[in-house]
């Protein structure tokens, strides 16, 4: 049986005799690797030929034996020399053009082959089963360790290229508005650019000339970018009604339209709806427009096109009446529809008489007939007559 394994270094419960058993199968290993990476990072395939292909053959060589040399020890994964070259590996993909997926990728695919390649021999001389869950465990701590190297590698000459914190705050807005970057690669960016990922976010929508001051307004949780003639913040869901108020102020004057909340990977959506909201709905541009205020009218504005279709089918009983008449009975509907037929509120909502309700009432049941006893019906008049409300405010 092994010993109790240190959850931070994992291959101090590997048993020590395991490395030289698997040290015989290191050429083996690394060809099985290269073959799997070859496959699953076709973008690295060029570079496995000639005398790189050499350099990486003995790269990937150097690695596994570093690998085996934890072996019940407490060492850290790598020592100064190994952490240079995997930051190297880091700086290599920027230099590339490449964003950090194809890198993980890779990392990934070596540490499925390598596991699967140790597990067999491991078992095949004998090993028990808890030796293999440590083997595990150390293999996918190990991989963390290259990772994270090559992330802080990446980052790093991201940071001297842009030659300021601002410009990977703005890329990682970018990639979560976009929403196409792996997970990995977003969370590469954000440690890279210091920031905290929340795990739910808003995306708020402002005109281009509204962003002067608008950094040091929201504070160091906002991320800013920019469209054609917008600018875009992304930042944490205020979580209490306090925050909300705070983020409201901060916001007020600058034509904000604030989209609802949703976990950081659907900040893509939250920035949809925000656009969607900025154009169909009425914004008089001092208070922010909160879209989660406004669902309903959002998506009565969507398609007008069907909103017309309901009105031709619902509203044709009207037809026949002379303008002046299709106006009270349209305006006398919606109020019995949001007042349950409660002739007080409704009286008090028309600025009528109590008895002149009651006669108008009666006039909707003449016209509209059976109708007003089906609840669907009810359902796609309210909302039809909601919508021609609000667009006759705005």
């Amino acid at each position: 049986m092994v010993s109790d394994v240190d959850r931070d270094l994992p291959w101090t419960g590997l048993p020590p005799a395991l490395a030289p058993l698997l040290s015989v199968h290191l050429p083996v290993i690394t060809e099985q690797l290269l073959a799997g990476v070859h496959h699953d990072v076709p973008v690295y395939a060029a570079f496995m030929d000639g005398a790189l292909g050499q350099e990486i053959r003995h790269g990937v060589q150097d690695a596994l034996a570093r690998f085996l040399d934890l072996a019940g020890t407490d060492q850290p994964a790598l020592l100064e020399v190994d952490q240079v070259v995997y930051e190297g590996l880091g700086r290599a993909e920027v230099h590339q053009g490449r964003p950090m997926d194809a890198l993980f990728t890779a990392y990934r695919s070596g540490g499925r082959t390598t596991l699967r390649a140790m597990s067999k021999v491991a078992m095949e001389a004998g090993f028990e089963a808890s030796v293999l869950i440590v083997l595990a465990e150390s293999v996918f701590a190990y991989i963390e360790e290259l990772s994270a190297a090559s992330a802080q590698g990446y980052a790093a000459e991201q940071s001297e290229r842009a030659g300021e914190r601002d410009r990977l705050l703005d890329m990682v807005a970018e990639m979560l508005i976009r929403g196409h970057a792996e997970e990995e690669s977003v969370r590469a960016a954000v440690l890279a650019a210091g920031w905290v990922l929340p795990e739910r976010v808003v995306v708020v929508l402002l005109p281009a000339e509204r962003r002067s001051g608008l950094r040091s307004r929201l504070g160091p949780g906002a991320l800013l970018t920019s469209r054609p003639g917008d600018v875009v913040a992304v930042l944490p869901e205020p979580p209490t009604p306090a925050a909300r108020r705070e983020l409201g102020r901060s916001l007020t004057g600058r034509t904000a339209v604030v989209g609802p909340g949703r976990p950081w990977r659907a900040a893509p959506d939250s920035l949809r709806l925000a656009v969607a909201a900025r154009d169909l709905l009425e914004h008089d541009g001092e208070e922010p427009l909160w879209v989660c205020q406004h669902l309903t009218r959002l998506l009565l504005h969507s398609d007008r096109a069907l909103v017309e279709d309901l009105a031709t089918q619902r509203l044709a009983p009207l037809e026949h009446l002379r303008p002046a008449q299709q106006q009270r009975l349209v305006s006398t509907l919606l109020s019995w529809l949001k007042h349950h037929g409660q002739r007080a509120a409704m009286a008090a909502e028309l600025e009528i008489h109590e008895q002149t309700v009651g006669y108008r009432v009666n006039q909707l049941r003449e016209v509209f007939g059976e109708a007003l006893h089906d609840p669907q019906a009810r359902f796609e008049l309210e909302l039809l007559l909601r919508a021609r409300a609000d667009q006759d405010r705005a």
